[in-house]
């Protein structure tokens, strides 16, 4: 009798196992008070969780389990990670309220991976997420406690005490919405057709997040957030806009007509 079936899913699994290993040794180090090591642990979990889909497509080992998996390890390495991080760097200080608006991001970015997985399909359009992606949000809040919070240069007291609940919140709230948010563009022809400006976007964001040293990665992913809304709020008033247009403004009727 066969106590362990090894299986091709099995490879791309080690892969998904490898990003929860990546997010535990960055809770590790934030416990020690490591906060740029926890960060290099959590962008490895984020490579991993990107090579084992590719994985799982070359070996033609996709499956059901791959998916949950994939999730349950997301919700730590890009969940509960980063919120960990948030209440030690910035909010340990302040008591319940502390640990609520840490946890949001996290809760928020299960939800919304629990959310994903049953809503997607294969007719789902790729070049969108519904919602921020959980690494999305966990890249918001790292970058945010890196390079702005930690760095007494950055920014001023009275706009710390402001932004440290906002940016979490906000974060949170963006996961948890409708609001449709681009995914990677490919360099495909397609795609610069039809997706130019946001591939331009990428690009340049990249080649200048590099060049500083990751310290423009918070305005990065600022600017990608505002632009899903912008784009929302833009589809939600063409949309009314259109309604109205449709609607048939009758006349009052004549009471004196029979």
């Amino acid at each position: 009798m066969k106590i362990l079936r090894v299986t091709r899913s099995a490879i791309p699994n080690m892969f998904t196992l490898m990003n929860l290993f990546g997010g535990f040794m960055a809770i590790i180090s934030i416990s020690d008070g490591n906060f740029v090591q926890a960060t290099g642990f959590i962008l490895i979990a984020a490579l991993f969780d990107a090579l084992d889909g590719a994985v799982a497509r070359l070996t033609h080992s996709t499956s059901d389990l791959g998916t949950e998996l994939d999730s349950l390890c997301d919700a730590v390495s890009f969940g509960v990670s980063p919120a960990f991080m948030l209440y030690k760097a910035a909010l340990i200080d302040f008591s319940t309220i502390g640990v609520v608006t840490a946890a949001m991001p996290a809760m928020a970015g299960t939800f919304r991976l629990a959310r994903f997985n049953v809503l997607a399909s294969d007719g789902d359009d790729k070049s969108y997420f519904m919602g921020m992606p959980i690494p999305a949000g966990a890249i918001v809040i790292i970058s945010y406690v890196l390079f702005f919070h930690l760095d007494e240069s950055m920014l001023s007291a009275d706009t710390k005490n402001w932004m440290i609940f906002a940016v979490p919140l906000l974060t949170a709230l963006f996961m948890v919405s409708s609001i449709r948010f681009d995914s990677l563009p490919k360099p495909t022809p397609k795609t610069l057709r039809d997706r130019k400006w946001i591939f331009a976007y990428f690009v340049i964001g990249i080649v200048a997040i590099a060049w500083t040293e990751g310290l423009l990665l918070f305005p990065f992913m600022v600017g990608y957030c505002t632009i899903a809304v912008v784009r929302q709020t833009i589809g939600l008033l063409k949309g009314r806009i259109n309604s109205s247009d449709e609607m048939i403004e009758e006349d009052d009727p004549d009471p004196l007509d029979l």
